[in-house]
């Protein structure tokens, strides 16, 4: 065997035995587990393109409504130091723009076999019906639909995921317009989360994203004795959320368990130990949005650099082998 010969069967092996990240969301494939979560950065073509060539496994637009949405002025984020608390109030163009965005973006982010997710929100149950119809004309790879935003305005008197009927209504009514697979983001603002869960995977979800942000919540600046939102209230998010994510995830794996529905588990994950956490309960894969503030776009690669070390650790070869093990 010459010296050629011998380095390219070493390069084989070495690939060989690195462990696969691949995972399958609904029939859509991932390169890995790491989805940018939903209005963390806008609809930006050059940010997606950036975060594709950093090698994210999907990504998440911003959610958009049928009309444009102003949302709340500034200040809408801030840092309160074990997280953040946002009240962005859900601001977007409309989905007239946001069609065509997707469908751009979509052409670019194919090409690194990156997925992308649309986001979509409405006010009655039948706007969330004519919502599905526009936006399923960008042929997204998967529609999401936040049912779960703690921080509307006053008109909504409680969000439509806090009662299992309401929440399969929904499901059913974007189903029936939906040309790709429905994911249901739920909240945590609930008694019992695995009993919607179950309710929206009965009326056709094919997956459940879970967690939305908790709260609402206040942030005060003592010295004006005034909150620092511009809205007074806002979403928590962030680190101190995740043992309520992961205790979510766990509680609507067990839910659903027996039935296809697969599980995006989001809330505080900013490491590859977080990642892992939400797996071993039962995510298939893993939603980051406030670790991209505090770590920048490269929390993503980080996140999967530390989920392949723990594998190749652990004698995994995919992700399939652990997910889930938490749950015996």
């Amino acid at each position: 065997m010459d010296e050629q010969t011998s380095v390219t069967h070493h390069q084989a092996a070495a690939a060989a035995a690195r462990p696969s990240l691949g995972v399958t969301l609904c029939g859509v494939p991932f390169r890995n587990p790491t989805v940018l979560a939903s209005g963390i950065l806008g609809l930006s073509q050059e940010v997606f393109d950036r975060l594709a060539n950093l090698g994210i496994g999907a990504i998440t637009t911003k959610s958009c409504s049928l009309q444009p949405r102003v949302g709340w002025h500034n200040p809408t984020i801030v840092n309160w130091g074990h997280g953040l608390i946002n009240a962005v109030g859900l601001s977007n163009p409309g989905v007239e723009v946001m069609v065509e965005e997707i469908r751009t973006t979509k052409a670019h982010l194919s090409q690194h076999g990156v997925p992308i997710i649309a986001s979509i929100f409405a006010n009655t149950i039948y706007d969330f019906g004519t919502l599905t119809r526009y936006i399923s004309e960008a042929e997204p790879d998967l529609i999401e639909v936040n049912i779960s935003c703690p921080n509307l305005d006053t008109q909504h008197e409680e969000m439509f995921s806090s009662n299992a009927f309401v929440s399969a209504q929904v499901t059913r009514m974007v189903k029936r317009y939906a040309n790709c697979p429905v994911i249901i983001k739920l909240s945590p603002n609930v008694e019992n989360i695995g009993n919607i869960a179950r309710e929206v995977v009965n009326a056709g979800a094919d997956a459940i994203c879970a967690i939305n942000s908790l709260g609402p919540g206040i942030v005060l600046d003592i010295d004006t004795a005034r909150p620092i939102l511009a809205n007074r209230t806002g979403g928590v998010s962030g680190p101190a959320i995740r043992p309520i994510a992961v205790r979510c995830v766990y509680d609507i794996s067990r839910a659903v368990s027996g039935t296809k529905a697969q599980i995006i588990g989001t809330g505080g994950i900013t490491d590859a130990r977080d990642a892992i956490e939400m797996i071993l309960v039962g995510a298939t894969c893993v939603g980051i949005g406030s670790a991209v503030y505090h770590h920048g776009y490269d929390v993503f690669a980080d996140v999967c650099m530390g989920i392949e070390d723990y594998m190749q650790r652990h004698g995994y070869s995919n992700i399939e082998e652990f997910r889930g093990l938490a749950l015996s």
